[in-house]
């Protein structure tokens, strides 16, 4: 059993990876851009230059499991990126292929949703739970879903875009998709500041965030006030939890989880969050579920969280 995998996480402007040994310890991290390279193939060089002279500097050659890579629009099953928009370079991009022949690595690849998922069951908050739904909180919602202790992918490891299911709760909220109502448009960080837009136009409720202007107004805004004691506040993101909760009763009915982990900076609200969610989770869900399932945040560190997950899919998942 090898010691070291590298996790490599691909944005659509910068690419960190980093050498992490078995037990999740980061041990070297580096960082190089997205963009400003001709092509995915010279991309694809560059970042093996990288990892190559990371692995000799520590003297690991011989002890790495494998390559993990998060990027956007992965197909885990085909080893491609498929119709990123946020990519300069055209898709679909043979990432698996191309990184496993520069490198002679086992390559995998993965959505970051799917790659968070799975390092949350090995390095966090799911470590040893083989059922569980992982939904991350940022500026739009994504998920992972672990069933049986396997990562659920369907027919192009698309599977569970929980996000851009449609809610009561978001009708009329139109979504990036070019849909409306999905729950994205009212879990996500732009959901929340819709949500507080909308309050404070409502509601007489004094509140910090009244000092703040409109436009400039973000979520963290209102989970730092929140956390402070703001009611209005601490209403926004009750809202939002109780939306989360909903939601889950729903997802609960088809993957039958014990446990839903919550991340993202939307998550860092805390126990507001969880307590609304777990609240309505009970009141909503199906009896058989109402009792049963945990609602816990995120226990990866933020920094690291993305480069964990993609180190995990190399013992997890292997894409071919």
């Amino acid at each position: 059993m090898k010691q070291y995998a590298i996790g490599v996480d691909m944005g659509g402007t910068n690419t960190a990876y980093a050498l992490i040994s078995r037990d999740g310890t980061v041990v070297e991290r580096g960082s190089l851009p997205t963009t400003g390279h001709i092509s995915a193939q010279v991309w694809a060089e560059k970042l093996w230059e990288s990892l190559r002279e990371m692995i000799e500097r520590n003297g690991v050659g011989e002890e790495i499991e494998g390559i993990g890579i998060g990027a956007p629009c992965a197909n885990t099953i085909t080893g491609c990126i498929e119709a990123a928009t946020d990519l300069p370079w055209p898709s679909p991009i043979p990432l698996k292929e191309r990184m496993e022949r520069l490198s002679g690595i086992r390559v995998s690849v993965a959505n970051d949703a799917n790659a968070a998922a799975m390092g949350e069951r090995i390095y966090g908050a799911a470590k040893g739970v083989d059922n569980f739904i992982m939904l991350t909180l940022g500026t739009g919602v994504g998920s992972g879903i672990v069933c049986d202790g396997n990562l659920i992918l369907g027919s192009r490891s698309f599977a569970g875009e929980l996000g851009h299911i449609y809610f009561e709760f978001a009708k009329g909220r139109p979504c990036g998709c070019g849909r409306e109502g999905c729950l994205q448009t009212v879990a996500s960080a732009k959901g929340i500041v819709l949500t507080a837009r909308k309050m404070l136009e409502e509601r007489d409720i004094p509140s910090s965030l009244r000092s703040i202007p409109v436009a400039q107004l973000s979520s963290k805004d209102v989970a730092e006030a929140a956390q402070r004691g703001d009611l209005l506040a601490r209403e926004i993101i009750a809202f939002t939890g109780r939306a989360i909760g909903e939601a889950c009763a729903t997802f609960a009915a088809f993957s039958d989880p014990e446990l839903i982990v919550l991340f993202g900076g939307v998550a860092k609200a805390g126990r507001i969050l969880t307590d609304a969610a777990e609240l309505e989770f009970r009141r909503k869900a199906l009896h058989l579920y109402a009792d049963k399932v945990r609602f816990r945040i995120s226990e990866l560190p933020d920094s690291d969280a993305a480069l964990l997950g993609a180190a995990a899919m190399v013992t997890t998942v292997s894409g071919d």
